[in-house]
């Protein structure tokens, strides 16, 4: 039977806007579907099943055809995001792309583990927050360290909102200070499919919380965390595809 991944969007060439490979330019693949509904999830149009006629049932050649295309075929870092792309058959794709040097970077709250994130070139392990109104399964969490391996560069990022979340970014890195960690400040404003209102942000919120987070970091010596905007949110606001 052939593989069929649901896809949400592919775009690029543009840049990765957070975490460990910010402005590093990349193609993205949004796989659609996700086990988790954030109360402030930015990606609604590749959650939630009212938009599950927008989504594509894609082979991983198909998939591969397009990124080959939009990199015109030199090799760059492929952004696997989703909503969970842990939940999509993304291992052929991966292989697919890897056998024609490119790289492969994938980020999940780590809520379902894969056997092929040890064929990864970087897992983002993004569990979230009490303000996402989400549980965080550590087993699942663990699990999925464990299936990454040692070949697998493995990092963790959080989200931030307030100090409950500041507080539960404190206790995963407690849990996993061998990993680096990314922090950022929470984008509360979802996406919307108005061209007038797409890029109506409440930037001087998230720039406040970017201050108030550095601060927090400073204060508290923690000069292991990596505190990074949305690079991709301060440029573009939410408009997809870029």
């Amino acid at each position: 039977m052939t593989t069929r991944i649901r896809i949400s969007e592919i775009f690029g060439p543009t840049i990765q806007g957070e975490g460990l490979l910010i402005g590093q330019p990349t193609v993205f693949v949004r796989t659609g579907g996700c086990d988790y509904r954030c109360s402030w999830c930015d990606t609604l149009y590749a959650v939630e099943s009212q938009y599950l006629a927008t989504w594509k049932s894609m082979s991983p050649q198909e998939i591969w055809q397009e990124v080959f295309a939009l990199s015109g075929g030199a090799p760059l870092t492929v952004t696997l995001s989703g909503g969970n792309p842990a939940t999509q058959p993304l291992g052929e794709l991966i292989a697919l792309g890897q056998s024609q040097g490119f790289q492969f970077a994938l980020e999940t709250q780590g809520s379902v583990c894969q056997s092929w994130f040890a064929n990864l070139n970087v897992l983002t392990l993004s569990p979230k927050p009490p303000s996402s109104g989400m549980e965080t399964d550590w087993k699942t969490l663990n699990d999925c360290i464990e299936s990454a391996g040692d070949n697998t560069r493995t990092v963790m990022k959080i989200v931030v909102f307030d100090e409950e979340d500041y507080d539960y970014a404190k206790q995963v890195y407690a849990q996993y200070s061998n990993f680096p960690i990314y922090l950022q400040p929470g984008n509360h404003t979802p996406p919307s499919d108005d061209e007038e209102t797409e890029d109506a942000i409440d930037l001087a919120g998230i720039t406040n919380r970017l201050d108030w987070l550095v601060n927090k970091v400073t204060e508290d010596q923690w000069f292991d965390a990596h505190v990074l905007p949305q690079l991709h949110v301060m440029i573009w606001g939410n408009t997809r595809g870029v």
